[in-house]
């Protein structure tokens, strides 16, 4: 080793990884390893499902048309659920509601929901279903997990 005066002399630092003499090999090597390590525990963190899913729910919304409303955010979704399924389910929790109706499938009618009956040429019960409009008897349709039926009385608008 070859010394000029005037310069200190360089005293080898111990590392855990040794140095091969190549300034930056160190840090590039740590820097790979930390960027390794980020990137796989994404990946884990990401592939993890410890929680089971969440069961298949609908959301019933019975708006009485006087800025007061029941909500039931749990009910569980079966296949061919229809919405009177929905509001039969309902009526069994124990704040829940009672409803009326005339008729069978695809000729039921909702008649009233916790005694507030349908008026005829006043206010009436009308349904939406992820905020589109009914088109057919509430025994007949059929709903899907995820769905909001809403129940509102009110002028027909």
């Amino acid at each position: 080793m070859h010394l000029q005066p005037g310069h200190p002399t360089r005293q080898p630092v111990s590392l855990p990884l040794q140095s091969t003499g190549k300034p930056g090999l160190v840090g590039s090597l740590i820097f790979v390893a930390a960027f390794f390590l980020f990137h796989v525990g994404v990946k884990v963190v990401h592939g993890q499902q410890d929680s089971p899913p969440k069961p298949k729910t609908v959301l019933l919304i019975i708006d009485f048309g006087d800025q007061f409303q029941k909500h039931f955010t749990g009910i569980a979704w079966n296949k061919d659920m229809t919405i009177k399924d929905v509001l039969q389910a309902a009526s069994k929790h124990p704040r829940g509601i009672r409803f009326e109706n005339r008729g069978k499938g695809k000729t039921a009618f909702l008649l009233s929901i916790d005694k507030l009956k349908n008026e005829g040429r006043g206010r009436n019960w009308v349904y939406r279903v992820n905020n589109k409009l009914g088109d057919r008897s509430f025994a007949d349709f059929t709903v899907q997990p995820g769905d909001t039926i809403l129940w509102t009385f009110g002028k027909y608008r």
